[in-house]
């Protein structure tokens, strides 16, 4: 699995700490994560808002199988990537959500909060709360009797989310240029996904928008 991790402005000086942390953890099941930033301070400025976009295009394009993000609180970043297409997202404060998550929702993407409750012990509640996400294949149930129900509707809701959301290919078409532009002209977007997309006709649009 490819895991993106991006963080927003607020946060960005925690970036180093969340992306030791996640690698730590998802290296040892076989994951691979790549870093979109914020990595500092000084580093291009990223919204929770461009973060919901910046999921979307990573999750629809194949450059990422699944998306850690978060804001000061958790909970704008979990509104925005789930206010675009093919984002499924959760809101993890503790290691028991991030189970759940996976073996209910089977989700592609948490939202955490970085500020709140962010404090002494914070890199251990990170790496258990990383455990728990990938310690297990997603959809496995819980309670384990519950598991046929439950994938029922998980494909019911996915069913539901191609209908009532835009294909992401006519929203960047009708997006505001420069919100897009502040969200994927910066060298980890360049460098990371032309590496790892699939879509063609994604790559192909990034092509001619970042030439």
């Amino acid at each position: 699995m490819k895991i993106a991790l991006i963080n927003e402005n607020s946060q960005a000086g925690k970036n180093e700490i969340i992306y030791n942390t996640l690698s730590k953890v998802a290296s040892s099941h076989g994951h691979q994560v790549d870093n979109y930033g914020m990595k500092n301070a000084e580093d291009k400025s990223l919204t929770y808002v461009q973060n919901g976009l910046l999921a979307s295009i990573l999750l629809t394009s194949g450059a990422a199988d699944f998306v850690v993000t978060g804001c000061g609180t958790g909970e704008g970043a979990l509104l925005a990537l789930n206010s675009f297409p093919n984002v499924l997202c959760g809101y993890v404060v503790e290691p028991s959500d991030a189970y759940l998550f996976t073996q209910i929702n089977a989700g592609n993407a948490i939202a955490m909060p970085f500020a709140k409750g962010f404090g002494w012990g914070a890199e251990l509640n990170l790496e258990n709360v990383f455990e728990q996400l990938f310690k297990a294949p997603f959809g496995g149930g819980y309670p384990k009797e519950r598991v046929i129900p439950e994938q029922r509707n998980k494909k019911i809701l996915d069913g539901i989310k191609e209908k009532t959301y835009r294909p992401l290919i006519d929203i960047l078409n009708d997006i505001d240029k420069d919100f897009l532009l502040e969200t994927v002209d910066r060298p980890t977007f360049r460098d990371l996904f032309f590496k790892n997309a699939k879509d063609e006709a994604l790559i192909t649009y990034f092509k001619n928008l970042l030439k």
